[in-house]
């Protein structure tokens, strides 16, 4: 009895950390009820019509705490930066700070980043029926405390930037609310596997970035851990000039 108890109490504890750690209930919990294929397709055309105002996050701006670990070289790093979208969609990061072992600033973060700029270079990544297949699974609770449909996705090729997994979209705004999955095509050559789960939070009708946990495997360091948390996030109407967006290089500023 005591160890049926003592196994309890780290099941009770493994799904608490597991709720902590990325706010959410794993979707195995979904409830797959059946609706109609018509009630399917409302569904996305409202989550399309609810993404179509994402243009509206581009002069925004958040800081971003990205940690990164190597356990096999037993090497960690934390880079504090400001993540701007400027107002053609470039993504750039300034440094505010870093504490860590220097290889994986320039080896590991920088690398991630580098690729997730060359996700930039094609804007039609998006997760819509030209790229994906979407198949229903059921509701789950989410963050918001309003049931969440989940929906398993399969991309329609392989391409930088797509990958297979499941979205969860909130029911009363049909804004996305969390993601997971692995790339189909690493954005790296120096990435064999990239696995990731990304939760957003919903402000004033946009799907702000909440936090993002990447396992990723690589040839030359074996598996890396990447986890970025986002906060402050604040728009600017103010116009952006072409040298503000092309002095945003900001991978040469953080490889020195």
């Amino acid at each position: 009895m005591q160890v049926t108890g003592l196994r309890r109490r780290f099941l009770i504890t493994f799904i608490t950390f597991s709720v902590l750690l990325f706010g959410i209930l794993p979707s195995a919990n979904a409830d797959e009820e059946e609706i109609s294929s018509s009630e399917v397709a409302e569904i996305i055309s409202k989550y399309l019509r609810a993404k179509s105002h994402d243009d509206e996050l581009r002069g925004a701006s958040m800081e971003v705490e990205i940690s990164a670990q190597v356990p096999k070289l037993k090497e960690s790093g934390t880079l504090r930066a400001l993540r701007k979208i400027s107002r053609v969609g470039q993504v750039t990061y300034r440094q505010i700070a870093f504490q860590g072992a220097n290889f994986v600033k320039k080896e590991i973060i920088a690398r991630y980043l580098n690729a997730e700029q060359q996700e930039q270079g094609d804007q039609d990544i998006g997760i819509t029926p030209a790229n994906y297949k979407f198949k229903y699974k059921g509701q789950v609770p989410s963050q918001a405390n309003t049931p969440a449909y989940v929906f398993q996705l399969t991309p329609r090729k392989k391409k930088v930037g797509l990958f297979k997994g499941e979205m969860w979209i909130d029911s009363k705004t049909y804004l996305p609310v969390f993601e997971k999955g692995r790339l189909v095509k690493n954005p790296s050559v120096f990435f064999k596997q990239v696995d990731f789960r990304r939760g957003f939070s919903i402000q004033n009708g946009l799907a702000v970035p909440s936090y993002l946990a990447s396992t990723i495997d690589t040839r030359l360091v074996g598996k890396i851990e990447i986890s970025i948390n986002f906060s402050k996030f604040t728009r600017s109407r103010d116009s952006e000039t072409d040298e503000e967006v092309n002095s945003a290089a900001v991978h040469q500023s953080m490889l020195k």
